[in-house]
């Protein structure tokens, strides 16, 4: 498993630590660290997108709302509602990573950690995302100089 895709794992673990303990915010990341070791390069690539989603998380959710019709966020499953944040908030937000790119990665952890609906059911809400972007689908931008955003 290549880095990327192991820090966007542990971004969604931690994210969902975050959602099952209330209050819980990216200040609490030394004690998941304890708990779920990654070397320095995934801690790089995570701390990013964990802070990032938190940031956004209303801009986030609004999204998740609107396109999971009949459903209430607060009753989807934990693990979903994580990875439909971090996949949403790298397509709005993450210039340096293709949308195709955000929605491939979260179905592949959507297959790892959730129900055998979940990556169906993300899959969905992001190919409604994706319809309200702008920018290119398979190409990234640059990031922006000191932003803490890698470059793909």
């Amino acid at each position: 498993m290549g880095k990327r895709r192991e820090g966007r794992e542990a971004a969604v673990q931690f994210l969902v630590f975050c959602d099952l303990n209330q209050g819980s915010d990216a200040g609490d990341a030394a004690g998941f660290w304890d708990l779920r070791p990654a070397t320095k390069p995934i801690r790089d690539f995570a701390l990013p997108l964990i802070e990032g989603v938190l940031r956004h998380r209303p801009e986030v959710d609004e999204r998740i709302s609107r396109y999971a019709e009949n459903y209430e966020l607060g009753r989807l499953a934990v693990v979903d509602r994580n990875i439909l944040r971090l996949a949403i908030y790298e397509m709005l937000h993450r210039e340096d990573i293709p949308p195709v790119v955000s929605m491939n990665e979260a179905i592949e952890i959507a297959k790892r950690f959730g129900t055998e609906e979940s990556s169906r059911f993300v899959n969905g809400i992001l190919d409604r995302v994706k319809l309200d972007l702008s920018r290119p689908l398979r190409t990234a931008g640059k990031a922006e100089v000191g932003s803490g955003k890698a470059e793909v």
